[in-house]
């Protein structure tokens, strides 16, 4: 099975207020390559933007490329099978060929976004840590030896000023927040609200109230903005938001997107109203994604049936075996969905998709 060749994010991300982080978190790389490297700080504080920036500023200076993975909680067998998968190092997750093509590949940087498993990456990182690569790591925390500290921060908050001049007066209000912030200028951008009603919609929704949240991603100035351009989303726009939030694959291509959320001929419209209000990453030209924070504020307003990811990826990989590199984490998550069931069905289907594939 050969790699993708959408291997990292193919745009430099446009940067507000990052130069001097990125200038320094270049020059830390570049005196110390191979490095490791954890860019660490809350939900929606840019470390994904600056890692994908980051990359794109170094990738000449790479023989073995620049190379993306959502890691998330997987454990290390899952994550020594993704490299493995990525770089051809042959069927199943062994880490003597998997060293034998890194160091065919040539100098390299790995970014593992969205880190979750600390057992999981030190043993990853540890088995590898003798191969030509600079490993860039995003996490809310990070509790692993070995690897340099690196913290994120909203940008410009210790000068004061704002990232996003149409919706200066609402900064200190989203607390420098970059993702609020972004779809705060979104919204007034496309002319759908101004800032005063903007203002007055966050303050009566308590924006400003102190208290306890669930978790990391539970920003309520996200949650409050994405409710603001929910209300004004059609229903399969919403359905979409849907899709992509209850999905527990790293993105979804546009013709996935628009058949799981039953979007039909109004599928194209409804992409466009989530582009609109920037609610979509698009992490590879034709696939999406959801930022995290944006994700919780829209799991807490939907529902969605597991099992129709299950049933559709199957037999997406069942149909189009060479789309395996692309939708692996689709594949893992089918795989995880068979074992919570408890559906002995499911389990034979993903055995027999995976000795077809040779895993």
């Amino acid at each position: 099975m050969t790699a993708s060749p959408l291997v990292f994010p193919p745009r430099p991300p446009s940067l507000r207020g990052r130069r001097r982080e990125l200038a320094t978190l270049l020059a830390t790389v570049r005196a110390s390559r191979p490095t490791r490297v954890a860019l660490v700080g809350t939900g929606g504080s840019g470390k994904s933007t600056l890692a994908c920036a980051l990359g794109h500023k170094l990738a000449r200076e790479l023989p073995g490329g620049i190379h993306w993975f959502r890691v998330g909680a997987w454990d290390a067998r899952t994550l020594r099978g993704m490299l493995s998968l990525r770089f051809g190092a042959g069927p199943s997750p062994s880490l003597p060929a998997l060293r034998s093509r890194l160091r065919a590949l040539g100098e390299m940087l790995i970014v593992l976004d969205n880190h979750e498993h600390d057992r999981a990456v030190a043993e990853l990182l540890d088995d590898l840590r003798d191969e030509a690569v600079t490993w860039v790591i995003t996490a809310r925390r990070c509790l692993v030896a070995g690897v340099s500290i690196f913290p994120v921060i909203a940008p410009l908050v210790t000068s004061g000023r704002s990232p996003f001049p149409a919706v200066a007066s609402l900064t200190r209000l989203l607390r420098w927040n970059p993702v609020s912030l972004e779809l705060a200028d979104a919204i007034v951008g496309s002319g759908a609200a101004d800032v005063a009603e903007l203002h007055r919609w966050l303050v009566a929704g308590g924006v400003d109230r102190v208290r306890v949240i669930d978790h990391e991603d539970d920003l309520p100035e996200v949650g409050l903005l994405v409710a603001w351009a929910f209300r004004g989303l059609s229903p399969p726009a919403r359905r979409m938001l849907a899709v992509l939030a209850h999905s527990n694959g790293d993105h979804i291509d546009a013709g996935s997107l628009a058949e799981l959320a039953r979007a039909g001929r109004r599928a194209g419209d409804a992409l466009a109203s989530l582009r609109r209000f920037r609610l979509v990453q698009e992490p590879f030209a034709g696939r999406f994604a959801l930022h995290a924070t944006v994700r919780h504020a829209v799991l807490k307003r939907t529902q969605m049936d597991q099992r129709r990811f299950f049933e559709h990826y199957m037999a997406l990989l069942e149909r189009s075996p060479e789309r395996l590199d692309l939708e692996q984490t689709h594949l893992f998550a089918a795989m995880d969905f068979a074992h919570d069931a408890g559906s002995v069905a499911a389990a034979l289907r993903v055995n027999d998709l995976l000795s077809r594939l040779s895993l």
